[in-house]
């Protein structure tokens, strides 16, 4: 093992990616940028080559379909480079608007709940142990009453969770191996990892960047990011992200009724995540049971991470109408209940209690003013780059910026802005083949972060 002083930040290993390709800047508009440094440390573990080759190995094997996988997640290789962009410039001021994570503080009104919610766990009347593993009722009911009025979803169609990310996976194990799946090109990488995972594609195509039995509905600025429906083939599941994540694109009420009647005339099973829903500011659906006859195609997950700065909490729901059934007729939901006991024990009582609070009316416009906050900076984070004479796209629906350079390597134009400014980004191949060409700049980061991060971008490409 090595001792290294050099970075504050923990540091996340991951295998490396399939896009490591040599960086080269060109660009006549950059030009390096000069930043404040500041005094970090780390301790890095190196496994030398002799306690590789000597390692015990047992007789099991791995599994198949995780080593399809290509690279490590795209969030833990941005991370992987951010270290090491570290030990290179150990004093470096890294600004993070990379990955999608907040940074302000958690509404008093939300932690206060939880902190009474955990104080009585040490008394004899305020003491619980295991809970539903569907969720505390009251929850539940809060959940249904805010988000889904007037739609025809029952409290007991909400399952509660640790998150929306973890119910994705489960969901996977509800479907199965033996479905086929499409996405949104580019969407978040969750969808398409797990369907590797759970051995519903074939081997990655290198020649296309894609797996073989996915189908890429691709997302671009010409179809307004929306895919077209006629050329998209039938598949059993359609995930389906709106605001999407990356490209910040929301889709509209009559998008969304083709992509139900599309679900319906194929018999298929849309998994919506509306993890921003209420980052929208057009007249857009929040979600999907908006649509008349969703309840029979569709499943939504959401989630309070990037509404309450929940994302170190955790926790999320998912709902399942009790009209969706398999084509047998067995509900979805009882098989999903059926995962969630087996595989989950419930969200935290702590955390569930600090989601009633979210849905108080005080938890509410406290929620409102954070995700305000951070549409600020989306704006501030838009502004910057079109006065640069960048396309961009995203941003008023979603906390997330999509900047595009067009003929450029999406990792190159990571590294370059890393290299040269100390700001992290996401490169948008990492999202899909959809997104080469493109950087996603999250609005996740303090005030003078993006005011600062914003004003290295100028000195960059101005």
């Amino acid at each position: 093992m090595s001792l290294m002083n050099n970075l504050s930040t923990s540091m996340i290993s991951s295998s490396s990616s399939t896009f490591l390709a040599p960086t080269s800047f060109n660009s006549s508009r950059t030009q390096s940028v000069s930043v404040p440094l500041k005094s970090i440390n780390i301790v890095k573990c190196v496994a030398t080559p002799q306690e590789q080759q000597n390692a015990y190995k047992t007789k099991v094997s791995r599994n198949a379909n995780i080593a399809k996988l290509q690279a490590g997640y795209l969030f833990p290789e941005v991370a992987r480079r951010r270290a090491a962009h570290l030990l290179k410039y150990p004093n470096a001021q890294v600004i993070s608007l990379g990955i999608g994570d907040t940074t302000e503080p958690i509404p008093d009104v939300i932690t206060s709940a939880m902190a009474k919610r955990s104080h009585a766990l040490s008394t004899l009347e305020g003491y619980s142990g295991y809970g539903a593993e569907q969720g505390e009722k009251a929850l539940r009911a809060a959940l249904a009453s805010t988000f889904y009025r007037n739609l025809g979803i029952e409290d007991d169609d909400i399952f509660v969770s640790d998150g929306a990310k973890c119910d994705i996976s489960r969901l996977q194990v509800v479907f199965g191996s033996n479905v086929t799946m499409a996405v949104q090109d580019p969407s978040y990488p969750a969808y398409v990892d797990s369907s590797v995972i759970m051995g519903q594609t074939r081997q990655f195509q290198k020649d296309v960047e894609k797996y073989g039995n996915i189908e890429y509905m691709r997302c671009t600025p010409e179809n307004g990011f929306f895919p077209v429906l006629s050329k998209v083939a039938r598949t059993d599941i359609i995930f389906f992200c709106s605001p999407n994540n990356p490209t910040g694109a929301a889709a509209t009420r009559e998008q969304l009724t083709r992509l139900v009647k599309f679900a319906k005339d194929n018999g298929s099973i849309i998994v919506y995540d509306s993890a921003y829903a209420m980052y929208m500011s057009d007249d857009n659906p929040r979600s999907i049971f908006e649509i008349p006859g969703a309840k029979e195609v569709a499943i939504e997950t959401a989630s309070f991470s990037k509404y309450a700065g929940f994302t170190g909490v955790r926790l999320g729901w998912t709902v399942i109408p009790k009209q969706l059934l398999f084509s047998d007729g067995f509900p979805v939901a009882k098989d999903f209940n059926r995962i969630v006991c087996t595989c989950f024990n419930g969200a935290s009582n702590i955390a569930q209690a600090g989601g009633l609070a979210c849905l108080s009316s005080e938890g509410l416009e406290a929620m409102q003013e954070v995700i305000g906050f951070y549409k600020e900076n989306t704006k501030i984070i838009v502004e910057t780059f079109n006065s640069l004479g960048f396309k961009v796209y995203g941003g008023k629906n979603a906390p997330y910026v999509w900047v595009h350079f067009p003929g450029r390597s999406s990792w190159d134009v990571f590294s370059e802005i890393l290299e040269k400014t100390h700001i992290v980004t996401t490169p948008g191949s990492g999202f899909g083949p959809g997104g080469e060409g493109f950087i996603r700049v999250s609005a996740f980061g303090h005030r003078e972060n993006v005011l600062e991060a914003c004003r290295r971008f100028k000195q960059l490409y101005n």
